[in-house]
């Protein structure tokens, strides 16, 4: 397996007066603040008890500031890769937004709604840039077989790589956000590639107030943080549980309470959960520290019905349903659980309930939604359009948060602010919960 990990920069002189950028400055113009520099030792905090075996890194001076940082104290030399080099914005380069906002009024509304159609002198940025994406994994992936891969990079550079890896074309560029040293991790294995955990800031908590991205400047929507249940004794033992209402463990219950912790100062104004008793009781933990927010429960967030697998440990239902299960875990959009639901089923339903959840959601609020593993990965899956093939493309750890924003409304596009931090209840920007049966 190759894990890749995912930074952005830390901070620049330029993103702190909303200047544009881009691949221009190969000089020490734009340069990381004093904040810049706090993150990228925060992040490097966060990742010292990972073992990196390759680094890369953009040419860009404010990329090689922060992997200096970054990299401190390991015996490690960057590879520098043009490949790497943030999205070219030609004439845009060192002007402020909002001077691009009055000067380009159409191009500039075409970067904010629909970035893949913007063309500056006859040159498609976005277009360009998920080439030079696909470029880089392909090289990438020639080189290594193996290992832990440290890349160092730009918020439009870093977003093109996760769609690209996600076989997610121009048109999702703004769906993913990337935070000034913003941890992500990638994983690939056997010619696939899954989502392990993106944008995870909880690492700067001190630092910006808050473990999660702020709401962007003209944000007018929702928010919804996304939860999975605590661990229950059959994640631990790897039995399949789907919609046996199996109660959190011990451990599943201290979970509960950290993510709640985490959650405490986040503004919560509505609340939805599965009605089995792993979410519902890990979204009553969370909602103590808002008790003024009733818990609707919605059926349609149940688990996938895993049928006559329900109850039985992975090597048991081995025994009887081998290649079901082996289909499972390679192309599980194939399979129809003995008695149970297919993922066509779940995405349906997910999606519907969702959507429940969206219509109900005033506009400037935030809600809560805890569900499962399967019903998680549909829900975050069809934002993006993916159908049941995209099942193992994104991780959901016992614990784990996502964040999606509405910023125009439940009508406008999703963005992934963050997906899958773990590390209030691992110690560890790594995914280490409870892995293996639903």
């Amino acid at each position: 397996m190759i894990r890749i990990i995912l930074v952005r920069h830390g901070e620049s002189s330029f993103n702190i007066v909303s200047k544009v950028q881009g691949r221009g400055d190969r000089t020490q113009h734009s340069h990381l603040t004093d904040r810049g520099s706090q993150q990228a030792s925060l992040a490097a905090q966060a990742l010292a008890e990972i073992p990196i075996d390759f680094a890369y890194v953009s040419p860009l001076y404010r990329a090689q500031q922060s992997a200096e940082i970054l990299l401190k104290g390991r015996d490690l030399n960057p590879v520098s890769d043009e490949l790497l080099l943030e999205i070219d914005l030609g004439k845009w380069e060192g002007l402020f937004f909002d001077d691009i906002k009055a000067q380009f009024p159409q191009q500039y509304d075409y970067w904010l709604n629909s970035p893949y159609q913007l063309c500056l002198d006859g040159v498609y940025p976005v277009v360009n840039l998920f080439a030079q994406a696909r470029q880089f994994w392909q090289n990438l992936l020639a080189r290594h077989d193996r290992g832990t891969v440290l890349i160092i990079a730009h918020s439009g550079i870093n977003r093109a790589l996760i769609c690209t890896a996600l076989g997610l074309d121009e048109t999702k560029y703004h769906y993913f956000q990337q935070s000034n040293c913003g941890i992500t991790v990638l994983n690939y294995r056997s010619s696939q590639w899954q989502l392990e955990a993106m944008n995870v800031t909880s690492h700067l908590q001190e630092l910006q107030g808050s473990p999660f991205p702020p709401v962007r400047r003209n944000h007018q929507g929702q928010r919804l943080f996304l939860v999975r249940h605590g661990e229950t004794d059959w994640n631990r033992d790897k039995r399949f549980q789907g919609q046996m209402d199996i109660p959190l463990n011990s451990t599943g219950k201290v979970q509960a309470d950290k993510t709640a912790q985490l959650l405490a100062q986040v503004q919560i104004d509505r609340a939805w959960s599965s009605p089995l008793l792993r979410p519902k009781q890990t979204a009553e933990a969370i909602l103590q520290h808002h008790p003024q927010v009733p818990l609707e429960l919605v059926e349609d967030l149940r688990e996938i019905s895993h049928g006559l697998w329900e109850g039985q440990l992975e090597e048991e239902v081995k025994l009887t349903y081998s290649h079901e299960l082996a289909l499972w875990q390679s192309r599980p959009h194939l399979v129809q659980m003995p008695e149970g639901e297919n993922l066509k089923q779940v995405w349906e339903r997910a999606s519907r309930g969702w959507q429940y959840i969206l219509s109900n959601l005033p506009v400037g609020a935030t809600g809560l939604v805890c569900a499962h593993d399967a019903v998680n990965k549909a829900i975050l899956s069809s934002l993006f359009g993916l159908s049941p093939d995209s099942f193992w493309l994104f991780k959901q750890g016992n614990g784990g948060i996502s964040v999606i924003d509405y910023a125009q409304g439940i009508t406008g596009s999703p963005r992934l602010q963050v997906m899958n931090v773990t590390s209030h209840v691992s110690g560890s920007i790594l995914d280490r919960t409870a892995a293996g049966a639903l």
